[in-house]
């Protein structure tokens, strides 16, 4: 019993060494940019897909693309246009023929959808009937096709783009696909020194080369094993009430949200708070949840599941303001 522990104990300290690997590997090429790395690996950690918001420039698509270096996974980047269709994401059948017997049939051809890591750059580029195509994708690990399913690979993740400041030509992404990216992530501008440091190695003639550190079956072991990091019943009743406190409505005691919220949150929500928790706790090293994990991912869990009324976006007031003052306000027992 004990040198099964010992090896268990032994599997799960390799795992987590993997995971700094893959961070190192990550910060050869990404300068700065801690939280947003965490968040992304957080989302591969949690198995769910995330939505990274950033002003053009911000190297979104680089660090999408170095994480999918870091991992032996296949990768496909979608560029979303307004002349995208859903065929060109999922695929299409064609009319092949048996030359033996001379016979014609229907071949379905895999789209790029069909990969384990799908980089959606500038998602809302893409009208809502394309933006669709990946609701069945992100929720169900399936897509169907003339009546029949296909399994996509395991593990899968969609990282999509999308940038905050052009109006002209985009689809807003509709609530009920928003709610299915397990994080939304905010990518910020580098201070003066990471700046400087990109600038730097960024313009000379040495680059440098991302190597694999991790594999998709350990991704998965890793997908297992957050499941396992224990969480107190009054960590859950902690997440809960920040949830349900969310939204408006007579019982809600926070008067801010009755004054600014149109929507509230959803139990989704508190499933994705709960499971990037876990990861957060797994990724420093710890095998239980703390507030400190729930308060670190609650921005990125809630800013896209707290809709704002017309008075808050007057007022400019945002869904992470909310969250903040819901932190402030909300008692947990330690």
């Amino acid at each position: 019993m004990n040198q099964d522990l010992d090896t268990l104990e032994k599997e799960v300290n390799t795992l987590i060494d993997k995971l700094d690997l893959l961070k190192k590997e990550i910060k050869k090429v990404i300068v700065g940019q801690e939280e947003a790395i965490d968040q992304l690996l957080i989302t591969f950690m949690a198995g769910g897909h995330a939505l990274l918001e950033g002003v053009p420039g911000l190297a979104k698509t680089l660090m999408i693309r170095t994480l999918s270096d870091a991992i032996a996974l296949s990768f496909h980047r979608i560029q979303f246009t307004p002349d995208l269709m859903p065929s060109d994401i999922i695929g299409t059948e064609v009319l092949e023929e048996d030359h033996s017997s001379g016979k014609k049939f229907f071949k379905f051809n895999k789209g790029p959808i069909f990969a384990n890591i799908i980089l959606a750059d500038e998602i809302n580029r893409t009208p809502p009937k394309t933006q669709a195509a990946l609701l069945e994708a992100m929720q169900e690990f399936e897509v169907t096709y003339g009546g029949k399913s296909y399994p996509l690979g395991n593990p899968f993740f969609i990282l999509a783009t999308q940038n905050p400041i052009e109006q002209a030509g985009t689809f807003p992404l509709p609530e009920a696909q928003l709610d299915r990216f397990l994080l939304y992530v905010k990518i910020g501008y580098p201070n003066e020194e990471e700046e400087k440091q990109i600038l730097s190695s960024t313009t000379g003639t040495i680059s440098e080369e991302v190597t694999a550190v991790i594999s998709g079956e350990e991704i998965v072991k890793i997908k297992k094993l957050v499941r396992e990091v224990t969480i107190s019943e009054d960590m859950v009743q902690y997440v809960n009430s920040i949830v349900r406190s969310t939204r408006p409505g007579e019982t809600n005691k926070f008067d801010f949200v009755n004054q600014w919220v149109r929507w509230g949150a959803g139990p989704r929500a508190g499933q994705s708070m709960i499971l990037t928790a876990k990861a957060n706790a797994l990724l420093n090293g710890r095998f239980a949840v703390t507030p400190k994990d729930i308060k670190q991912v609650a921005f990125p869990v809630l800013r896209h599941r707290i809709l704002m009324n017309f008075k808050a976006e007057a007022e400019q007031i945002n869904a992470d303001f909310i969250t903040q003052k819901l932190l402030e306000g909300a008692k947990v027992n330690q």
